[in-house]
């Protein structure tokens, strides 16, 4: 009787292990990159330049979250002889469609905040992703050169205010020059009193 009694507590013993360890594994699955009770799949994006996403960035379709950035990879472009980086996207439910013409971009929360992939949907409608299909991305622009945009534009705005500001060139020498400002402002003066000789051609002399 006590030998039986001992084979159930075993067995007992043995059950709950082997129910610890399931748990244990389904938990490990669930945080890593295996999805095993998730219903989703994976398509790829690929780009020249990526602004510094990283991995475990969001995915956002039409806005919402979607899923996340699992992989990135660095390539090189046989056929365009170019160096391209490919991101590999999970989407959590396979119940949410993309559509093969969608737009992926890769945006900014806030001005300098986390970079996530954003996807814009598309208008064909039952072309859509399939597990590992991928399209093409449009390239971010680099804050950097925007920056140095900026500074060439304000340069340039400023060399030409102080040409102004010096009566050089046409507009410069009409804001500088007090006898071809009074002149043009009585011409325009006198067409508002006499709008007629817009219109009046002289003769010519035979």
């Amino acid at each position: 009787m006590a030998y039986k009694d001992e084979r159930i507590f075993e067995l007992k013993v043995g059950i709950f292990i082997a129910i610890g360890i399931s748990i244990l594994l389904i938990i490990i699955f669930s945080i890593g990159d295996v999805y095993l009770l998730q219903k989703g799949y994976h398509i790829k994006i690929v780009f020249n330049f990526v602004n510094g996403i990283s991995e475990s960035a969001p995915v956002r379709l039409a806005g919402v979250n979607v899923g996340k950035i699992d992989k990135i990879d660095i390539f090189r472009d046989k056929d365009n002889k170019k160096t391209k980086v490919q991101l590999t996207a999970w989407i959590e439910n396979e119940d949410i469609k993309i559509e093969r013409d969608s737009i992926a971009i890769i945006n900014t929360l806030g001005l300098l905040g986390e970079k996530y992939l954003e996807i814009f949907p598309g208008d064909q409608g039952d072309d859509v992703l399939k597990n590992m299909d991928v399209i093409i991305g449009e390239d971010p622009i680099a804050t950097e050169y925007l920056t140095r945009k900026a500074s060439e534009v304000i340069e340039s705005t400023t060399a030409v205010m102080n040409r102004l500001k010096d009566g050089k060139g046409t507009i410069g020498k009409l804001l500088v020059e007090e006898k071809i400002y009074d002149d043009l402002e009585a011409f325009v003066a006198d067409i508002k009193q006499h709008p007629w000789k817009l219109l009046h051609k002289p003769s010519r002399d035979r």
